[in-house]
């Protein structure tokens, strides 16, 4: 099963840097436990619309073209350091390095990433991040 969920995880990480909505989201179940490390929905800043609730893959691809419209794809810098899997598990751990478009801040927050793979499919994606530097970036 690790050899599986590497490749999955090895295969997201590329379809990300790609900039690929669709195919990112090809890797998703549906439905996906998804999480955002952020306050509830209704505390949630409008100026943020890509933290919300996400349940299926046209959610997940909506997620990440609403946070590429959102941030300027030529200064993101965004590095993984590690990936640590095990079994239908995986963390992967780095650093968020963004520039948000309408402010034009830049911020940098740590990231973990966990993930679970269940037949060659994403079927959690709980990503925490500093929440704060993001909302006090937009």
């Amino acid at each position: 099963m690790s050899d599986e969920t590497r490749a999955v995880v090895a295969d997201l990480m590329g379809r990300i840097v790609a900039g690929d909505p669709e195919r990112v989201a090809e890797l998703f179940a549906e439905p996906v436990d998804w999480l955002l490390s952020w306050p509830e929905p209704a505390e949630l800043p409008s100026d943020v619309p890509w933290i919300r609730p996400r349940r299926t893959r046209a959610d997940v691809a909506d997620h990440f073209r609403t946070l590429a419209e959102h941030h300027v794809p030529e200064l993101n810098g965004t590095t993984v350091s590690d990936v640590l899997v095990d079994g239908t598990d995986a963390v992967v751990v780095g650093e968020i390095v963004q520039t948000v478009r309408r402010t034009g801040v830049a911020y940098r927050s740590p990231f973990a990433l966990r993930l679970t793979v269940e037949g060659g499919l994403i079927t959690r994606y709980h990503i925490y991040e500093d929440s704060l530097t993001v909302a006090r970036s937009v």
